[in-house]
């Protein structure tokens, strides 16, 4: 008989194992009085710290948390269910929203790939940091593989000062991280553009249109992920209702400061490559006028063998010199001069 084993109900798919909150975590400390406490905390166990002596605050750093992860956090924290969904998601809009006590801060980072100039390759990298900073804590979730919070914590700790201003000092420290590098990449795409520039208006080097678009893109990009931080930073240093210390809105001011400065620079950018696309088109436009003007200089000068050719290849019974003993040598000699003559004409007319 037939065996009809493992053809029943089709196989339930394996529930998924959650991934433990600490993976996400790349480091957690607890502060006070700008000194970081020795000992190796859990997020829970250093807020219950913080909360048992009644001073200091906990900094949390966090790398692609998932759904599970960031839930975790949040239920410690008090998170806003709202600022949690975002902070999950990536390519988030720069923002600053306020619940309650709670402040979330939504930063893009950018970073640029080294590349060939004619090629057409990304060359700005996006990501994203969130801060959430709240009485006594400070919660930092980063997107993305570059931008970096390990040295501005190692920064930030060896300032005690600047430090002992709490969850805000963090806030602070990492908004002036992500602007510096919004400088040194602008500054990177600036010489792109230079490069540029000096070959679209060198005469015999060749930048390919594709290339320029390419780099027009990029800094779009680069734009969208400046631009919008503008209004949370000016937020952050002129708005006294927000809960952030007096002393750390002057320092945010100064960051409001650069980010206006580079996202002017930006501005420029699109505006030169623009300008570079129509000195590109007009390049090009010249080139194809000169090959064909060489074009048409070497079909004049083929036209005249052609045309005698053509003239002494019909079968007439009566042509004059067609049986003159010195009619091939004399003709070919004149072909020839009138030739000679014709590239000696178009090469001082610069069209050979």
């Amino acid at each position: 008989m037939p065996s009809f084993r493992g053809q029943g109900r089709a196989a339930m798919p394996r529930p998924r194992i959650p991934v433990p909150t600490a993976r996400a975590i790349v480091d957690c400390a607890v502060y006070v009085d700008g000194q970081r406490l020795p000992g190796r905390f859990t997020h829970a166990e250093a807020l219950a710290e913080v909360r048992s002596r009644g001073t200091g605050f906990v900094w949390i750093g966090l790398h692609d948390p998932d759904e599970t992860q960031m839930a975790d956090i949040a239920s410690t924290f008090d998170l806003h269910p709202l600022a949690v969904e975002d902070a999950v998601k990536s390519r988030q809009r720069p923002k600053l929203e306020r619940y309650d006590d709670t402040l979330f801060l939504v930063l893009r980072t950018v970073s640029y790939v080294p590349h060939e100039m004619d090629s057409v390759s990304e060359i700005v990298e996006t990501g994203d940091i969130m801060v959430f900073t709240g009485p006594d804590f400070a919660v930092t979730v980063r997107h993305g593989e570059h931008t970096g919070l390990a040295g501005v914590r190692r920064e930030l700790e060896d300032r005690a000062d600047q430090l002992s201003h709490g969850p805000y000092a963090v806030l602070h420290t990492v908004a002036d991280h992500v602007v510096d590098s919004y400088i040194e990449v602008a500054a990177l795409v600036e010489n792109d553009i230079d490069e540029m520039e000096e070959a679209v208006f060198t005469p015999r080097d060749h930048v390919s249109i594709e290339s320029i678009y390419q780099l027009k893109r990029e800094v779009v990009e680069l734009r969208r992920a400046v631009n919008p931080l503008a209004a949370p930073l000016r937020l952050l240093a002129h708005n006294p209702d927000l809960p952030v210390p007096k002393e750390i809105r002057r320092y945010m001011r100064d960051v409001s400061d650069h980010h206006t400065t580079v996202a002017e620079r930006i501005s420029d950018f699109d505006e030169s490559l623009s300008e570079l696309v129509g000195a590109a088109m007009a390049k090009i436009t010249m080139q194809q006028s000169t090959d064909m003007r060489k074009i048409s200089a070497w079909v004049a000068i083929a036209a005249v063998p052609t045309m005698v050719a053509g003239v002494y290849g019909m079968n007439f019974d009566h042509m004059p010199e067609l049986r003159w003993t010195y009619s091939y040598g004399v003709w070919w000699l004149l072909v020839l001069a009138v030739c000679i003559g014709l590239f000696i004409t178009f090469r001082r007319n610069n069209w050979l």
